[in-house]
C-alpha cells in the first residue's frame, strides 16, 4: 500500500507539471493568434482574456496527450533512479505497481468530467460570444456557413423556408432575411425579404420588408409590395434556434441530455451532441489507456538502452490513437458509423493495445 501511494503521488506531481507546461504553451500560441486576429479591434487586456478563454478549451482537448506525457515522465524518472528495479526485486510485477498511477488517472478523469467540463463549456461559449461581439462592433452576431443560416418551419397549410445572413447570440433577431412560403401542395407561392426579422411569440416581425407573389399568372416584380413592417406566423422558438446551432462543446455535460431531447423534439438532428456526450463518458477510459501506453514503453531500465526510441514510440502511438479517436468521432457525427461504435471502439482498442504491450514487455 505504501508503494502504491508513493507511485500515485509521483504520478500526480508529474501530471500537474505537464498540465502547467502545456497550458502555458497553448496560452502563448493563443496569445499570438489573438493578437493577429483582434489586435486592431480591441485592447491588449481583452486580447489576453480571449487567449485565456480559448487556451482552456485547447488544453481540455489535448488532455489524453497530457496523460501520456505525464506517464512517460514518471516511468523514465523511476527507471533512471532504479526504483522500478527495487520494486521488481520486492516481488511486485509491472502491472502491480501501475495500480497507483491508474488510481490517480481514474480520480483525475472523474474530476475532469465533473468540474473541468462545465468550466470549459462556459469559457468556450464566452470566447465565441466575445469574439463575435468584437468583430461585429459590440453586436453579438453569429453566421452559419458560407451561404448563411437556413431554417424550416411547418405552417398550418404548408411550410416556410427561412434564410438569414446572421443572427444575434440570443437567436431572437435575424439580419438580411428571406422567407420562401410553400403551400400544402408543395408549390412556392410567395417570397418575402426583410432587412431585420425579430422572432417573437408565435410570429415573425419583419421590418423594411418586400413581398413578391409567385403565382404562375402574375409578374412577381410588378405585383411586389414594399412594407415598413409585417408579420408572419411561426411555431418556432428562440430556444429551438439556439439549440439547433449550439456547439456541443459549449454545453455542460449535465445539460447535454436535455439539449439532445429538445433538438429531437424540434425535428433537428442531434447526432453531434450524441457523439459528444458519449465521447465525454468514454474519456476516462481513453485517459487510462494513455497512462498504460506511456508506461508500456518506458518501464525498462535506462541501462538497457533504447530510451529515446521507446519515448518516441510512445509519443507516436499516443498521437496515432488520439487521431484515430477523433477521426472515428467525425465518422459518427456524419452518420457513417453508429454512435456507440464510433465513440467506444477507440478507447477499448487503446486499452487492449496498451495492456498487450505491457504484458509483452514484462513477461515476453
Amino acid at each position: 500500500m505504501i508503494l502504491h501511494s508513493y507511485f500515485a503521488r509521483r504520478f500526480l506531481m508529474c501530471w500537474i507539471r505537464v498540465f502547467i507546461l502545456f497550458y502555458l504553451f497553448s496560452l502563448m500560441i493563443e496569445m499570438a493568434n489573438q493578437l493577429r486576429w483582434h489586435a486592431d479591434l480591441t485592447d491588449f487586456k481583452t486580447v489576453f482574456f480571449l487567449a485565456v478563454l480559448n487556451s482552456t478549451e485547447v488544453v481540455y482537448t489535448i488532455m489524453p496527450l497530457i496523460m501520456i506525457f505525464a506517464s512517460i515522465w514518471l516511468f523514465l524518472a523511476l527507471a533512471r533512479s532504479s526504483e522500478l528495479v527495487v520494486a521488481r526485486a520486492s516481488g511486485r510485477s509491472g502491472l502491480t505497481f501501475l495500480l497507483g498511477p491508474i488510481g490517480v488517472s481514474v480520480l483525475l478523469s472523474g474530476l475532469i468530467l465533473m468540474f473541468l467540463n462545465p468550466i470549459v463549456a462556459y469559457t468556450t461559449a464566452r470566447y465565441l460570444t466575445l469574439s463575435q461581439e468584437i468583430k461585429n462592433e459590440g453586436r453579438s452576431v453569429f453566421s452559419i456557413g458560407t451561404e448563411g443560416l437556413w431554417l424550416r418551419q411547418g405552417d398550418t397549410d404548408g411550410y416556410t423556408v427561412v434564410r438569414a445572413s446572421g443572427a444575434n447570440g440570443a437567436g431572437s433577431v435575424f439580419y438580411d432575411v428571406t422567407f420562401y412560403v410553400y403551400g400544402s401542395d408543395g408549390e412556392i407561392y410567395k417570397r418575402l425579404a426583410a432587412d431585420v426579422a425579430r422572432l417573437g411569440n408565435g410570429e415573425w416581425q419583419l421590418y423594411t420588408a418586400k413581398s413578391w407573389p409567385l403565382s404562375k399568372d402574375q409578374n412577381p416584380e410588378e405585383n411586389a409590395s414594399v412594407l415598413a413592417s409585417a408579420t408572419l406566423p411561426t411555431d418556432m422558438t428562440q430556444e429551438q434556434v439556439r439549440d439547433r446551432f449550439e456547439t456541443p462543446a459549449t454545453v455542460p455535460i449535465w445539460n447535454l441530455a436535455s439539449s439532445i431531447q429538445k433538438l429531437k423534439s424540434a425535428g433537428f438532428s442531434a447526432k453531434r451532441h450524441e457523439v459528444w456526450l458519449q465521447a465525454e463518458f468514454a474519456r476516462p477510459l481513453f485517459l487510462i489507456s494513455m497512462v498504460l501506453l506511456g508506461s508500456a514503453f518506458c518501464m525498462r531500465h535506462v541501462r538497457f538502452g533504447g530510451t529515446g526510441i521507446a519515448v518516441l514510440s510512445a509519443v507516436i502511438c499516443g498521437f496515432g490513437l488520439f487521431y484515430i479517436r477523433n477521426f472515428a468521432q467525425v465518422l459518427g457525427e456524419s452518420g457513417q458509423l453508429p454512435v456507440l461504435v464510433a465513440v467506444w471502439t477507440p478507447p477499448f482498442a487503446s486499452l487492449l493495445l496498451s495492456l498487450s504491450i505491457i504484458l509483452h514487455m514484462e513477461d515476453g
